[in-house]
């Protein structure tokens, strides 16, 4: 006991000098201080580019498609030009570059960054914006569809909070492909940020501005996404731009059930109920996600079939092909589906099922040597009600064609449907389905394009593939 209470004791002495010399050396900061600011430069390319300004292009870009024009421009005497090339250009698949401030600027006295564009013809830019730098995009800001013409008409980004941006590095990106295959050329001047005071009547949206309703799990994740911010502009124009989930400011009304990160990911971390929602600089945002969690779940059966005979549509232990949707969303249907993610493993879950279709059209899969499909689900639901799995192929003619009276194949599309007896449904449990690939469908296995799905529970899907 003595030699603890004498351990104890240095220890306390210890804390004592050291709080004594913490304290004894304080100092209050002088008037004279100055903290480290950044460069508040407005000008991004006036007839040429502002200190410190770089271009990168982006993997698979056309790397020349922007050069310095000094006989078309808006004013002054150069302007910013950027040839798109066509399908097949083997120089790039399209334009697209970065324009990055290597040091960092600090924007946050102004309300947007603005431009004068002009082009060879009436076109549609894909993608133009700010925040962009090669690194976090923190505060990536993104306008679509952007319509141009042969005249100079001015454009105007709209900064969500610009009250973010004291240390900014992504000036000004865009991206744009051939207009209906064909290479063209656009042009634009006098690129800065602006403070033009009517850029007003802030409108901010997650999940576009839907109130989503889940029912969700413990330890999976889910990814608020839709993000936008809508100002009314001097033109009476409301300008939506895409926005980086730094942006907002989120707010789960129940954190012990929910969640949610600086980034948008909502973690599910216990029972009930809980509401997310959001705003930017103080204002509220539309849209909102309700989830209601229950209890976890294991990971579904490893599967054990060598990849090289497998087909793939969904599964971490395969390589999947492509597939067109998981939720076709039909006339008739109810069936909502989203992502579910827990750890690595990630899931298809789909609620409020009657019927729901999958696609795979594009292409089309040739399992004429596979002899099984297979899929694993689990529900926490008790049913009275079979599942059902239809397999259906889309002919010799390409298409899907279907019975508008029965919902079955018509024309010369072939379709088998497996049944699970409602009581082979055990909820809490994962239950692997193997569906031979017989009947109608054997002769035509060549071109299978739709899984559809009938029933009435919620459900989570794992591993569905075609296997020898």
């Amino acid at each position: 006991m003595k030699k603890s209470n004498y351990r104890d004791s240095k220890i306390i002495f210890l804390l004592g000098l050291i709080l004594i010399v913490t304290v004894g050396c304080e100092r209050e900061l002088s008037d004279d201080v100055e903290f480290a600011t950044f460069p508040k430069t407005a000008e991004v390319f006036i007839d040429g580019f502002s200190g410190g300004l770089n271009y990168f292009p982006f993997s698979g870009s056309k790397a020349n498609a922007f050069t310095v024009d000094q006989e078309v421009k808006y004013k002054g005497t150069a302007s910013m030009r950027f040839d798109v090339p066509t399908v097949g250009d083997p120089n790039g698949a399209f334009a697209g570059a970065i324009f990055p401030d290597a040091t960092g600027r600090d924007l946050s006295d102004y309300d947007a960054l603005t431009f004068w564009i002009k082009s060879t013809q009436a076109a549609t830019l894909n993608e133009v914006g700010l925040g962009n730098d090669f690194g976090a995009n923190k505060y990536l800001v993104t306008m679509t569809n952007v319509p141009l013409s042969t005249n100079w008409t001015k454009v105007i980004i709209p900064i969500p909070d610009a009250t973010k941006l004291t240390l900014e590095k992504g000036m000004f990106w865009y991206a744009e492909g051939a207009e209906n295959g064909n290479g063209y050329t656009f042009w634009i001047d006098e690129l800065k940020y602006e403070k033009l005071g009517t850029v007003a009547q802030p409108k901010p949206a997650i999940f576009n501005g839907v109130d989503k309703k889940e029912n969700s799990f413990i330890g999976s994740n889910v990814t608020i996404d839709g993000l936008t911010q809508t100002y009314n502009l001097a033109s009476g124009i409301n300008q939506t731009v895409l926005a980086a989930p730094s942006y907002f400011k989120f707010s789960s009304s129940n954190v012990e059930v929910a969640r949610v990160s600086e980034l948008g990911i909502v973690t599910i971390v216990g029972f009930g109920t809980a509401k997310i929602t959001a705003a930017v600089a103080g204002v509220k945002a539309t849209g909102s996600l309700t989830i209601e969690a229950s209890g976890g779940f294991g990971s579904a059966p490893v599967p054990t079939q060598a990849a090289a005979n497998v087909i793939s549509l969904f599964s971490n232990a395969y390589t999947n092909v492509p597939v067109d949707f998981f939720n076709g969303l039909y006339d008739g249907s109810t069936t909502k589906t989203s992502d579910i993610k827990v750890g690595f493993d990630n899931f298809k879950y789909y609620s409020d099922l009657n019927y729901v279709g999958i696609e795979f059209k594009n292409p089309a899969i040739n399992a004429t040597t596979m002899g099984f499909l297979h899929l694993d689900i689990w529900t926490a639901d008790t049913t009275n009600t079979p599942f059902i799995v239809k397999i259906r192929d889309r002919g010799a003619n390409g298409v899907i064609d279907t019975n508008v009276f029965t919902g079955g194949p018509t024309v010369d599309d072939k379709e088998i449907s497996y049944t699970v007896p409602a009581n082979q449904i055990t909820p809490g449990q994962w239950i692997s389905i193997n569906i031979p690939l017989t009947g109608d469908i054997a002769s035509q296995k060549g071109n299978l394009a739709q899984i559809v799905f009938v029933g009435d529970i919620n459900f989570l899907l794992d591993n569905l593939y075609f296997y020898k």
